[in-house]
């Protein structure tokens, strides 16, 4: 090995180096808005910083990820809701850092999470899936709310709901998409109240993907599988034959349908 090679082998990495210590009559109020990247991360390392001061540090969109690495490590702020969950929301911050921290936060505040525009695309999966791993466990108002705020992901998730009341909030999501009915629809469980409620969404209905979920699902009326046999392609209706487990009743009128539309 070179000198080159064994100087670069033994220099700190960024996720290891240490902040610079700040003297003990820093002013931490006129720091915080600093430019000096080496300064604003010797500000979230100091013991001397409060709640208010990291959120307001926490506010600069410009704050380098080494200083939201050194609130995260701070022992007496990591701790505070607000500070982690800003933590948590800050474009900046390292994925080792905040994909660990959404575990620890509450459903709304995984909610604002997945929400946030700002906030990456992986950070917001995560946050999505840890909420949605959670739904069995809530309660439900709770349920309720994110049925009709969260995001398509998380509204998705509670389409099985077994409160009809949620069920119908999340098929009202603005969010919401004709992908995730589907899917839905499909499950193999959960959709006895789902599979109606679709079937006569003046929204939903319309749409050629959950017509043809729909008359593959068992819930599903059957004055509405009539109706959506009559108004599917052709071709839709032999794939649902062809994939889809029917009841023989169902499957019978199908292929009856079928046969009438090919001869006309």
């Amino acid at each position: 090995m070179d000198k080159e090679s064994d100087a670069n082998s033994s220099a700190p990495s960024p996720a290891t180096s240490k902040a610079i210590a700040l003297p003990p009559d820093a002013s931490l109020d006129r720091l915080i808005h600093e430019s000096s990247p080496e300064t604003l991360t010797a500000v979230a390392a100091d013991a001397r910083l409060n709640e208010d001061l990291a959120l307001a540090l926490l506010e600069r969109r410009d704050l380098p990820a080494k200083a939201l690495e050194q609130l995260n490590r701070h022992k007496s702020l990591a701790k505070q809701r607000k500070v982690r969950l800003a933590i948590v929301m800050h474009p900046h911050t390292p994925r080792h850092v905040s994909v660990p921290t959404i575990r620890h936060l509450y459903p709304f505040e995984l909610m604002q999470v997945a929400l946030l525009p700002s906030v990456p695309a992986d950070v917001k999966r995560a946050a999505e899936e840890v909420l949605i791993g959670r739904i069995a466990t809530i309660t439900s108002g709770e349920r309720s709310v994110l049925a009709k705020q969260g995001s398509g992901r998380i509204a998705a998730a509670l389409l099985l709901d077994k409160e009809e009341r949620i069920m119908r909030a999340a098929l009202e999501n603005p969010q919401m998409t004709e992908m995730w009915i589907v899917k839905a629809l499909k499950a193999e469980a959960g959709t006895e109240l789902l599979a109606p409620a679709v079937s006569r969404h003046q929204k939903w209905v319309h749409r050629t993907d959950v017509k043809s979920a729909l008359l593959a699902n068992k819930h599903t009326p059957l004055d509405r599988v009539v109706q959506f046999a009559s108004e599917l392609p052709l071709n839709a209706i032999k794939d649902v034959l062809r994939n889809a487990r029917l009841a023989p009743k169902v499957k019978n009128y199908l292929k009856n349908a079928l046969e009438k539309r090919v001869k006309i």
